[in-house]
Order: C-alpha cells, then sequence, then structure tokens
C-alpha cells in the first residue's frame, strides 16, 4: 500500500478531510497522544511510498523531498487532506526531537487552533514549533526546509549539551 492509497475514498481507513480527521482524533485521546499517533502514521506512510523516514536528523531530507514531489500539481499537498498532511509531518518532526534530545510537547487540547500552536519543549527549556515549520515549508518552498531548519536546532542542542 502507497501514501496515495491511505487517502484513497475507497479506503476505510482513509481520512476525508481535515476537521473530521483531527476532530475523530481529539475525540479518543489528547492532542499529545494524537501526535504521538499521527507521527508514527506518517512513517508507515512515506516509508510505504518510498521516503525513509527513521526518526533521524537526516531523514528531514526525506520530508523535503516529500515536499518539493507533492506540491506539484495532482500531487497530495495539494488535495483535501492537506492539513492532516501538515499536521502528521510536524508531529514527526517534534516526535524526532523528542526521540533524539529529550524533551515534551505542550499542548492546549482546548484551543480550537490547538494543533497548529504545538509546541516541542526540550529539556533545557529551549522551544520549536513543528507544525508551524510544516505549513511554513509548504507555504514557502524550499527557503524554509526542514532539513535545514533541524540540523540548526540539532547544532544548537548539541553545542549546549
Amino acid at each position: 500500500m502507497g501514501f496515495k492509497d491511505l487517502f484513497n475514498k475507497k479506503n476505510k481507513n482513509a481520512p476525508k478531510s481535515q476537521k473530521e480527521t483531527l476532530s475523530n482524533v481529539n475525540e479518543q485521546a489528547t492532542l499529545a497522544e494524537d501526535i504521538v499517533k499521527m507521527s508514527d502514521w506518517i512513517v508507515l506512510a512515506m516509508n510505504s511510498s518510498g521516503y525513509k523516514l527513521d526518526y533521524t536528523v537526516q531523514s528531514m531530507k526525506e520530508i523535503d523531498r516529500f515536499f518539493d514531489e507533492q506540491k506539484r500539481s495532482g500531487g497530495l499537498l495539494e488535495s483535501g487532506n492537506r492539513g492532516p498532511i501538515l499536521f502528521a509531518i510536524g508531529s514527526y518532526i517534534g516526535e524526532t526531537a523528542k526521540r533524539l534530545y529529550g524533551g515534551e510537547w505542550i499542548t492546549d487540547d482546548n484551543d480550537p487552533e490547538g494543533e497548529i500552536k504545538a509546541v516541542f519543549k526540550f529539556k533545557d527549556g529551549s522551544e520549536i514549533y513543528p507544525m508551524m515549520k510544516a505549513i511554513k515549508r509548504y507555504k514557502l518552498g524550499s527557503e524554509e526546509g526542514v532539513y535545514g531548519y533541524f540540523y540548526g536546532v540539532s547544532q544548537y542542542i548539541d553545542h549546549k549539551s
């Protein structure tokens, strides 16, 4: 099963819209739990479609490749499922930071924009906004590359350790 198959309308597990996907997930779990689930989901989806995500700094190059390839006309990022995909990518960025450097998600389940405003806080108190990064990468293109951003964050965190 490829990435596009996960969004095929015939697939009973496919998200039908951003609002439905996120509201259905949020009814069953906290936003912090949703983030972990969506990160795991995007890893499976990307890996089944030829993108290698493995929670490493280098895997952020694959996220950039995905944006470059799927923002084109007819690509997944131009479909009605853009919101859940961007949320999942942001979740992956933050979960990668969590696995590599430790820290925690700061979320607000009562904020209607909580999915966008989720913050990842490192042990030293530094913060990043992974969902906002995914949105900026989509809107502004390669100048907002995820790999360069995450590499810079990793160097900063490594230097402080």
